[in-house]
């Protein structure tokens, strides 16, 4: 199944997401039907709250940079229950977009490397770190999980010249090529 993906506006993304465990109902199949709705939308991230679901979930998928960085090639992960709990002091600037922010990308300034304790979709615990693509991907689906999103990053003034796309995109007026759900 796909999922249409949330927009900018929703509550639902604002809201913070409730830990699950292993008899979550049919959370194979949603994992699945997450996979299938990332690679629709063509994205490296989807976080559960962008389907309608406020439960701590999101997946990764890194392998559109295998092409360029090989440790990347088969790079597809699936966080449930994370937490970051350690940050590097160096930051990077990249520019970011999101599913749920369609057509809008800014560049967002965040932490190198993280820390963090997850669950895989076989409820094992893992603690690893992450650096580079991974931990920024990680931390802009970590954030979706938290009730927040990338434009939260942003400067007051950048916020402030944005306002009217994101005012424009929480009334409806964007375009995507995916299925979408205000």
């Amino acid at each position: 199944m796909i999922y249409p993906i949330v927009i900018y506006g929703s509550q639902i993304l604002r809201n913070e997401s409730e830990d699950i465990t292993p008899d979550y109902p049919e959370l194979k199949k949603l994992i699945d039907d997450m996979w299938t709705t990332l690679a629709e939308a063509e994205g490296v991230g989807l976080a559960a709250p962008q389907i309608g679901k406020n439960i701590r979930l999101f997946i990764v998928d890194c392998t559109p940079w295998g092409e360029d960085d090989p440790t990347l090639a088969d790079y597809r992960k699936v966080f449930i229950n994370p937490e970051i709990y350690e940050e590097s002091e160096e930051t990077s600037l990249f520019e970011e977009g999101c599913l749920s922010l369609p057509g809008l990308h800014e560049n967002v300034r965040r932490p190198v490397t993280i820390r963090m304790r997850y669950l895989d979709e076989n409820f094992e615990e893992h603690d690893e770190e992450f650096t580079g693509k991974p931990a920024r991907v990680i931390q802009h689906e970590y954030d979706h999980i938290e009730g927040m999103v990338f434009t939260d990053h942003l400067s007051p003034l950048r916020r402030n010249l944005i306002k009217n796309k994101l005012q424009k995109m929480a009334r409806g007026s964007y375009r995507a090529a995916y299925k979408t759900k205000r």
